[in-house]
């Protein structure tokens, strides 16, 4: 039986997996591999494919999850905080490009209505190929991806209002009024029901299935409220990648979005790749051949009013200067929403085939650009920036924003703890005790929902999944513990921790000492079986590698032990995080007080002590009191209560802490 749609998948995974094989070799995007994929193997390339509307539909399910990851990794909570970026900034964006364009193509003698109808098209972005972009950088929560994920809503939510007006803009008569007062009530019981579900109905539903421990009917629930969410939307008219954004949204609200992600990101890689390959099956490579100086000279064109009208609507808003600029910068192109509508303008008339073949030119050409524009406009907003200063222009800022953006940074120079039970938790108390940030990773829905009621920062999810390493920003950890009993999950963490961080301090907990070489073999720092104290020799190692006293270690050891170990059975109310220097964290250093007044170094110059020939020590620092004297002087006097931090061989540090004691 010969199956048409199998043979073209086949096909297209095939050259997929040539090219974007041979463009990683050059450290270029995959994305740009996937569109020129479809320019090869297209009815305009190779002619290789037939079931080209078979191959779309898949394409239009990769850009649905696309939405649906984007729409778990935010909150209700911080689209509201973006209110005024998607409605205002975005109104800005789309209406001066569609002024802007329509202006363009009239004085270059077209009619007024396919100018305006061009317009639509020249101002909505590529949300797949932003995000993906942004994601892939981990930049998704940055401000000016923020400022771009907020804008791009804007584009989908207006253009249903757009294929709406297009009819009445090519002529056609029809009640445009009665249909947007329909949509108008459509979107307002979609937003009631969003609202409802997300608040009440699927964290607890969400909660009873992690209870079954099932990944199978986890992922069938998580895909069920993606595809529900989406055909609700667009069965009142709305696109349906808002509806899986909306369903994204949804899903983030329960303690159970990192897990959900991390299973549907394999499918959402394979889906989004049908859709870049379906885009560049649309290019006509003669056409595109015969017309090379037109189309980049509207290229650039695009680039250079697309990216200066952004960055003024976002300016608008008075965020800063570099933000301002990098939102531009990441929204320059032409998006796929612009392909439907292109369809839409054909059908009316407000399209010809030769004005559909430039504008589909220089809408993939902007895709494939969009990559490389994202990684280099860091550098191009910094040059920006250095010019107006020299011309004499101020940047755009407003202290609050900066606060509140540098309020919501990811944890950096952290702990984190996979696993949340006796030792997890012990664990997690003593952190809190001594000011560190840490994070905890935990598969049990119960605890996740009770811990997190307590303000624990704990996250539903398995730690052998690399999303959810990437989500507690291992890379930037300091620290990392597995207290978890099941040894063979024990050692796939491991070798998912180690293939994020080599250089990771990792501490695990095992059963037996017979367990201990393997996971050594495997990349653990520190293995502590349980037959061993094992709560207190985790928790003074972890505190050990963060530079707290080796005095104020061992007082805490001792008075653990001598009060029954209250400090583990009660709440800690959790102080203000210090986060020490991440500087230090690559040297073999700890940090020692001189708590005694009658040893041989008190009183004494360093000059005179000499503790790099006679100890093998090097003093990096001395906190005396409240202060940090990191200059040391050879004639500097150590004093009862000062707390050196020094660096040297282990065997030598722990001989000069016998002395000072």
């Amino acid at each position: 039986m010969h199956l048409p749609l199998l043979q073209d998948i086949l096909i297209l995974l095939v050259f997929s997996v040539a090219i974007v094989f041979g463009l990683q070799k050059l450290k270029l995007p995959s994305i740009i591999g996937f569109l020129l994929t479809g320019v090869v193997i297209g009815p305009y390339g190779l002619s290789l494919i037939e079931a080209v509307e078979q191959v779309e539909t898949l394409s239009e399910i990769g850009v649905i999850l696309l939405l649906f990851v984007i729409g778990m990794e935010l909150s209700i909570k911080q689209l509201v905080s973006i209110k005024k970026t998607v409605f205002i900034g975005g109104f800005f964006q789309v209406g001066i490009t569609v002024a802007v364009s329509a202006l363009i193509y009239y004085l270059l003698g077209f009619s007024w209505n396919e100018a305006v109808f061009v317009g639509f098209l020249f101002s909505l972005s590529s949300t797949a190929i932003v995000l993906k972009t942004l994601q892939d950088r981990h930049e998704i929560s940055a401000p000016h991806a923020r400022n771009a994920l907020a804008i791009l809503i804007f584009q989908d939510i207006i253009v249903v209002p757009m294929m709406l007006v297009t009819p009445m803009i090519a002529g056609e008569s029809s009640n445009i009024g009665v249909s947007i007062l329909s949509l108008l009530l459509k979107s307002g019981i979609v937003v009631v029901i969003t609202y409802v579900s997300a608040r009440y109905i699927v964290p607890r539903l969400m909660h009873a299935v992690a209870k079954t421990n099932s990944k199978e009917l986890f992922l069938l629930v998580t895909i069920t409220i993606c595809f529900a969410v989406a055909f609700l939307t667009s069965e009142a008219g709305l696109s349906l990648a808002l509806g899986a954004f909306l369903a994204g949204l949804i899903v983030s609200e329960s303690e159970y979005s990192h897990q959900a992600t991390s299973i549907i990101l394999p499918f959402r890689e394979l889906f989004t790749s049908f859709f870049f390959v379906s885009v560049g099956m649309l290019l006509d490579l003669n056409f595109f051949l015969n017309n090379i100086p037109i189309i980049l000279l509207l290229l650039v064109t695009v680039l250079i009013l697309k990216s200066a009208i952004t960055a003024g609507a976002v300016a608008i808003l008075k965020y800063p200067a570099k933000t301002v600029i990098l939102t531009g910068l990441s929204l320059f192109q032409v998006g796929e929403f612009a392909f439907i509508l292109s369809k839409v303008g054909i059908e009316y008339g407000l399209l010809t085939t030769e004005t559909n073949q430039y504008f589909l030119s220089v809408s993939i050409l902007s895709m494939i650009l969009t990559p490389f524009v994202i990684i280099f406009s860091g550098t191009i907003a910094d040059k920006l920036i250095g010019v107006s200063k020299k011309l004499g222009l101020n940047g755009t800022t407003d202290p609050e924003i900066d606060y509140e953006e540098l309020d919501n940074q990811d944890l950096e120079n952290h702990l984190v703890i996979i696993g949340y039970g006796v030792n997890g938790s012990n664990l997690a108390k003593a952190a809190a005790a001594n000011n560190i940030p840490y994070v905890v990773i935990e598969i049990d829905a119960e605890k996740v929902k009770r811990e997190k009621q307590k303000g624990v920062p704990i996250i539903f999810a398995d730690a052998t999944e690399d999303h959810i390493l990437e989500t507690v920003r291992l890379s930037y950890a300091r620290v990392a513990v597995i207290a978890i009993s099941n040894h063979v999950a024990t050692q796939n963490i491991i070798k998912s921790i180690r293939s994020h961080s080599d250089s990771l301090y990792l501490v695990v907990r095992t059963r037996y000492v017979k367990q201990t070489s393997e996971l050594f073999a495997l990349g653990a720092d520190e293995v502590i079986p349980e037959e061993f104290e094992t709560s207190v020799q985790i928790f003074t190692h972890v505190l050990q590698n963060f530079l707290v006293p080796e005095d104020d270690i061992e007082h805490l050891v001792e008075n653990i032990r001598a009060d029954n170990y209250q400090l583990f059975k009660g709440e800690l109310k959790r102080p203000k995080t210090y986060r020490p220097n991440k500087e230090l964290a690559d040297f073999n250093i700890t940090c020692l007080r001189m708590s005694s007044d009658s040893n041989k170094f008190i009183g004494k110059p360093l000059s005179e002590l000499n503790l790099r020939a006679k100890y093998g020590i090097n003093v990096l620092g001395i906190k005396r009191k409240n202060n940090m004297l990191e200059s040391i002087q050879p004639d500097e006097i150590m004093i009862q209560g000062d707390v050196l931090y020094i660096q040297g061989n282990q065997s030598k540090i722990e001989q000069f802490h016998k002395m000072i004691k």
